[in-house]
């Protein structure tokens, strides 16, 4: 007889060895008590914030403005009060957090890597905040894991602030290369979002294929610091590059190299030409992932791009950027 695998809810029945395994390493690579795995990164944003915005009696959510949508979807869901931040402004969150009962429940929520500027979180000065006005910390590792810290769990680990981040959570969809999302902390504050998260309770558990593939993945990460600093070589040679061609890029400490085009037009045949002529995809980043008059690229080398790759990219935007008259950096 034929053996059907059959897949069902994590909560129910849907947990095996290997999901248990997943949620071990997971929580010891972020260094925290426990984690929780969810079937995407969108859902465990989602799901997590609208449950503990939802269950945590008079709790006010502070967001950074440019959150991903998963998250104002969550915070949203949850019909919590929500403060919206000026990104990245220290001082205008300071100025929410002041105008707070002290003893309120409160969540500051932030990404420690913007996937469309790529800007970096100061994540130590919103953890002296968040203490200081006895708020609890979300951070969405999401463009943190597997590129930054000594074992690849990210931002927080970089700037040596694991252990003062209440919550965080990530996807197994990026650096990982699968599918899934995860939160990981105390092991209380995991348990409570698995025992009243929708999103995790009602839905079907990952397959223990993907979930045994993601420890696999977790394995390379954590040893992975030659992937690491060849990768940041390519960024750096990549951002040089276009330096030297005065084409515009926005700068940062991240690996993220966005180029604002400003017209969905031109930004489709930029895009459509790099791919038709020079056989180089790029995704146009349209309104309403970014907001109108920002329409981007947005570049980001991996460790595998090779040093002829990356020059063959850089003459074929010289190129179009001269054809389409698009402005050259001042």
């Amino acid at each position: 007889m034929r053996q059907v695998l059959v897949l069902v809810v994590h909560a129910i029945s849907g947990t095996t060895k290997w999901h248990v395994l997943l949620e071990k390493m997971l929580a010891d690579f972020h260094g925290k008590e426990s984690s929780l795995v969810f079937t995407s990164g969108y859902v465990a944003n989602e799901t997590t914030l609208k449950t503990l915005g939802s269950k945590i009696p008079n709790c006010a959510i502070i967001s950074d403005e440019f959150n991903h949508a998963s998250m104002i979807q969550g915070i949203r869901d949850s019909r919590a009060d929500k403060y919206i931040f000026q990104h990245n402004d220290m001082n205008d969150l300071e100025n929410i957090l002041k105008s707070l009962p002290i003893l309120r429940p409160k969540i500051i929520a932030f990404e420690s890597v913007y996937s469309m500027n790529g800007s970096v979180s100061n994540l130590g000065e919103i953890v002296k905040l968040a203490k200081k006005y006895k708020a609890l910390t979300y951070l969405d590792e999401v463009h943190g894991v597997g590129l930054y810290g000594n074992k690849g769990s990210g931002q927080a680990e970089k700037q040596g602030l694991s252990d003062q981040i209440d919550i965080i959570q990530g996807t197994l969809g990026k650096a990982v290369g699968l599918i899934g999302g995860y939160i990981a902390g105390k092991k209380d504050t995991v348990d409570y979002v698995r025992s009243y998260a929708p999103g995790f309770i009602f839905t079907t558990s990952l397959p223990p294929a993907i979930a045994a593939g993601a420890c696999e993945s977790l394995k390379i990460i954590k040893n992975g610091n030659y992937l690491r600093k060849r990768q940041k070589e390519n960024v750096l040679a990549l951002k040089l590059g276009l330096s030297r061609l005065d084409i515009p890029y926005w700068d940062s400490d991240s690996h993220i190299v966005p180029m604002i085009i400003g017209d969905s037009n031109k930004l489709l045949e930029l895009t459509e030409l790099l791919l038709t002529r020079f056989n180089i995809y790029v995704q146009p980043i349209n309104y309403p992932t970014v907001r109108r008059g920002t329409e981007r690229i947005r570049l980001t080398p991996s460790a595998v791009h090779s040093v002829s790759m990356i020059d063959n990219l850089l003459r074929s935007l010289d190129i179009l950027w001269r054809e389409l008259s698009l402005p050259r950096a001042k």
